[in-house]
């Protein structure tokens, strides 16, 4: 049976049984039987699959996590935390979150106007709200009707012209003020495509001249007393506890100095977000080396040391640790459409009478493979493909001795890994990746995985069903946009392995997971595509499941209409034209807008069956 690496980045959320992928809670019902559901009710085209119950999973993690490290440590400040909106805004993620977040001291942080409105709805009241990102006089201006609601809002102060402007906000709406909190610039960043986001060149946050001279603002205006937290953030999927150690350290000591100089009221110290998701799908390449325990238990002793050392109280806690939290939730389901190599058959072969001796070679290289000699005959193989192709540009063989070449070599390499397939030969392995499959999947990369295309992001990936079954096909991924980064190209040092399949004849479905953050929210409509259909799975207090909210992807006229065409005049100029045409009848015409009318009320996916279906 091949895991496909689900012991490193499942975190026993989904486990293989009877050759399938099956969700580990409740009746553990497989996601294969919930996609045949679905297709069952119409629904076609890729499927994003949304678990609940993984999001309150991961909430009583960070949680139980921290709160036990305070415990250990005997700390004395508490825990609290804010998911960031911007890693997923979506209704069917959000609600769920903010009622698992209930009973503990779980908020929201925004990022913009929208996001505020967001979190100002849907906050618990006593639950914290922070406020990130540049703002404007009507942003700060939302932010003290936040505080009038009664909401534990914190407005963090990215530059002093934001402070004037919150100054200028208070002396004319007066109280209650929100709270607020300075974000510093620290020398210490992390590591990774994220590392820009902290250290000393980083876009937002205050250096220490800037915090000197906020100080004395907030004093001078008689806020001092509403400052009451640092933020900082050094980074998005820390891989590496080393740097953020040292951010702690320095934030620590920051947080000291700020108290000393009469900021008695700063009790919080805001760690960002950052707490790495495990991607990983091959041993030896963990995306990070620690615990989510050994995060929790350094930030808190840290800080604790500081705060003894510095004669100050220990501070409250946050984090914005929004990847950690959503990620896992949800999957992308993609059906194959098609293998690109499948024509390389024996049905395929087009012998003559007589054929070039390299030719007739290579068809008896093929008869008569067998483990002893498969290596032998696969170098034999490619070398006379090289002979044979060199000879067609010189035009010694025709066209139809060319395509004979290729569909024999292609049979022979295919035999030669199906005799090997349970052995970890060098030569295999580097073949692969000239052999690849090419596997058709109904989805766009650019819409449902945008961190790939953008960077270089790797998602877990597998097929749903057939895992009692080993796979021989290296594989590389291409959706159905019509652009050639749309694919995720076979790589040799973290390969992929799917199984050869008669598409014509049986469904095979590919699932993408831990697309649960910010893919939904970067996701762009290349080729007009639009979101995939969603669904949600909620479990009963038996463990029993049902498939929920379900919503269709946009409809061709919608997504149209969304970019602002006008679509009624669109049908309107489709029909005319249909009726103005000389070369369709009038029986013709009736039916022709018929199906058009349909098409246009479909979403853009793509619509296969298999034959015999209806």
């Amino acid at each position: 049976m091949v895991d496909y690496g689900i012991p490193f980045w499942s975190n026993n959320d989904f486990i293989i049984e009877d050759g399938k992928v099956k969700v580990n809670y409740g009746v553990c019902p497989p996601i294969i039987d919930i996609v045949k559901q679905v297709r069952e009710d119409g629904y076609r085209g890729p499927l994003l699959i949304r678990f609940p119950h993984l999001i309150k999973k991961q909430i009583n993690k960070i949680f139980k996590a921290f709160n036990n490290a305070i415990k250990q440590y005997h700390y004395e400040g508490s825990f609290r935390a804010v998911f960031p909106l911007k890693v997923n805004q979506f209704p069917h993620f959000i609600l769920p979150l903010v009622h698992y977040a209930e009973k503990f001291d779980y908020g929201l942080e925004a990022g913009s106007k929208a996001e505020l409105i967001l979190a100002m709805a849907y906050t618990r009241l006593g639950a914290p709200i922070t406020v990130n990102g540049f703002k404007d006089k009507e942003m700060i201006s939302l932010g003290f009707i936040g505080a009038s609601m009664g909401h534990d809002i914190t407005l963090t102060i990215e530059g002093l012209g934001e402070l004037e402007t919150i100054i200028e906000v208070a002396q004319s709406m007066g109280k209650p003020c929100p709270n607020i909190g300075l974000r510093i610039r620290l020398h210490n960043g992390g590591v990774g495509i994220w590392a820009k986001s902290g250290g000393i060149n980083a876009k937002f946050g205050l250096t220490s001249t800037e915090l000197l001279e906020a100080i004395n603002m907030l004093e001078t205006s008689c806020l001092l007393e509403k400052f009451t937290m640092i933020h900082f953030h050094i980074g998005s999927q820390i891989s590496d506890i080393s740097p953020l150690k040292k951010a702690i350290r320095e934030a620590g000591n920051i947080y000291a100095e700020l108290r000393k100089m009469g900021a008695k009221n700063l009790k919080g110290v805001n760690i960002g977000g950052g707490l790495a998701v495990e991607y990983t799908q091959h041993e030896g390449e963990q995306d990070k080396n620690y615990t989510l325990e050994e995060f929790a238990g350094d930030v808190i002793f840290v800080l604790m040391e500081i705060a003894k050392n510095k004669k100050e109280p220990a501070p409250d806690i946050y984090t914005e640790s929004g990847r950690f939290i959503a990620a896992s939730h949800a999957i992308l389901v993609a059906p194959v459409l098609e293998l690109f190599s499948q024509e390389y058959t024996e049905d395929a072969l087009n012998l003559k009478e007589k054929n070039p001796p390299l030719i007739e070679e290579l068809a008896d290289l093929y008869n008569s493979i067998n483990e002893r000699c498969a290596i032998e005959y696969l170098h034999d193989s490619l070398d006379h493909l090289e002979s044979l192709l060199t000879l067609f540009d010189l035009g010694y063989i025709d066209l139809k001795d060319r395509s004979n070449t290729e569909v024999l070599v292609h049979l022979i390499i295919k035999k030669v890994i199906k005799t090997l397939k349970h052995k970890n030969h060098s030569d295999i392995i580097r073949i692969q990746k000239e052999v690849q499959e090419r596997y058709l999947l109904n989805c766009s990369f650019f819409q449902s995985l945008p961190d790939f295309w953008g960077l270089s992001q790797n998602f877990p990936v597998m097929p749903l069903d057939r895992l009692n079954t080993h796979p021989t096909r290296s594989a590389s991924l291409w959706d159905i946009t019509c652009d050639s980064d749309g694919e995720i190209a076979f790589n040799v040092k973290k390969p992929l392995y799917l199984h050869d399949i008669d598409i014509k004849k049986e469904e095979y479905f590919l699932g993408f997971f831990l697309v649960g953050a910010y893919q939904e929210v970067l996701g762009m409509r290349h080729n007009l595509f639009t979101h995939p259909t969603e669904l949600s799975i909620l479990f009963d207090d038996d463990g029993r499941y049902k498939i929920t909210n379900i919503q269709e992807a946009q409809t061709i006229l919608d997504v149209l209409d969304d970019i602002d065409y006008d679509t009624k005049e669109i049908e309107r100029s489709l029909k005319q034209r249909i009726e103005d045409s000389i070369l369709i009848n009038e029986e013709e015409r009736k039916e022709i807008l018929g199906q058009l009318y349909i098409m246009l009320s479909e979403n853009g996916y793509l619509r296969t069956v298999l034959n015999g279906e209806k």
